[in-house]
């Protein structure tokens, strides 16, 4: 394979070479996957239908869970058929796709944080003016453009990555398609994509994770005016977001701006697994399960399915 154009497929290695570990895996994956996409649909349902969460708080919420429904779906499916079948074959077309929705994803996905986080800041440093802050024009808005700025950063990445040439292997040590993986494979002079990645990371993970930052340090400095039963309620809101926000950031920044290893170390899979399963999985249960209101518009709409029955 002297260049790229005559990689006509990839190898995906899977979660594990030994089948005792690679069965209970992709059953735990299979297993969150299904979650997922049960609590996920039943955030969107609820937020559609339920005229009480029509506020700017849950139109964000069913956008999250919505983007999350795909991007949980964009690895988890092939990876345990994968694993399951061992067929690792994966088309260059496929793996350039793959790796374009993964990456536009992610990005709308901590651009969605960082909005969330103005609007809890918004709700509790600004409560008079959340009204006019957060209009629905600005909902609009800020999701349009974290969607179509989306775009370009994908396709930004994913052109860079497939102008290389491949000539050393095309095992990709990962149950993904995943630029790092690629960039170890390329016997091209990758420099440039590393320096790119380095730039981008440095302006839209640095730059939200300020942004958020700052709008929690504030929210916290407000919260302690307030009284034992409202700091209570506060924290449990604002804990969790930190908490997603931190994991997603923390391994997203390792898998990409690690040090480059030929060898797959399960390090690459755990890092991998905390920035495009977990999220999506825990989302509905730390921003929208645990809500009242939320609780309340999915038992609505439960029961009217079961009396349409």
């Amino acid at each position: 394979m002297i260049n790229s154009t005559m990689v006509t497929e990839f190898l995906l290695e899977g979660f594990a070479d030994r089948w005792e570990i690679k069965l209970p895996l992709s059953i735990l994956f299979l297993v969150m996957y299904l979650a997922t996409l049960i609590g996920n649909i039943l955030i969107i349902i609820a937020t559609t239908f339920d005229q009480n969460l029509h506020t700017p708080m849950y139109f964000f919420l069913r956008n999250m869970s919505t983007l999350d429904v795909c991007y949980i779906s964009i690895t988890v499916p092939n990876a345990c058929v994968n694993s399951l079948t061992d067929n690792k074959i994966i088309s260059v077309a496929g793996c350039a796709t793959q790796i374009f929705l993964v990456i536009y994803c992610a990005y709308v996905e901590l651009l969605f944080l960082t909005i969330m986080a103005r609007d809890r800041y918004v709700a509790i440093c600004q409560p008079l003016h959340y009204p006019v802050i957060m209009n629905h024009r600005f909902c609009v808005w800020t999701t349009l453009a974290s969607l179509l700025s989306g775009l370009i950063y994908a396709g930004v990445h994913t052109g860079n990555t497939f102008r290389l040439s491949f000539c050393q292997s095309n095992v990709v040590h990962q149950f993904f398609c995943d630029v790092p993986p690629l960039l170890r494979l390329s016997c091209s002079d990758t420099s440039s994509n590393k320096l790119i990645i380095l730039g981008s990371a440095m302006v839209v993970c640095g730059g939200c994770f300020i942004y958020i930052s700052i709008s929690y340090v504030r929210i916290l400095s407000t919260v302690l005016k307030f009284s034992n039963r409202e700091q209570g309620k506060a924290f449990s809101t604002c804990v969790p977001h930190i908490l997603v926000v931190s994991v997603f950031l923390s391994s997203i920044t390792c898998v990409y701006l690690r040090p480059s290893e030929n060898s797959k170390t399960i390090l690459d899979v755990i890092l991998s697994v905390f920035y495009t399963i977990v999220p999506p999985f825990l989302n509905p249960l730390i921003y929208s399960l645990r809500n009242k209101q939320v609780k309340e518009g999915v038992k609505k709409i439960l029961q009217k399915f079961y009396l349409r029955k």
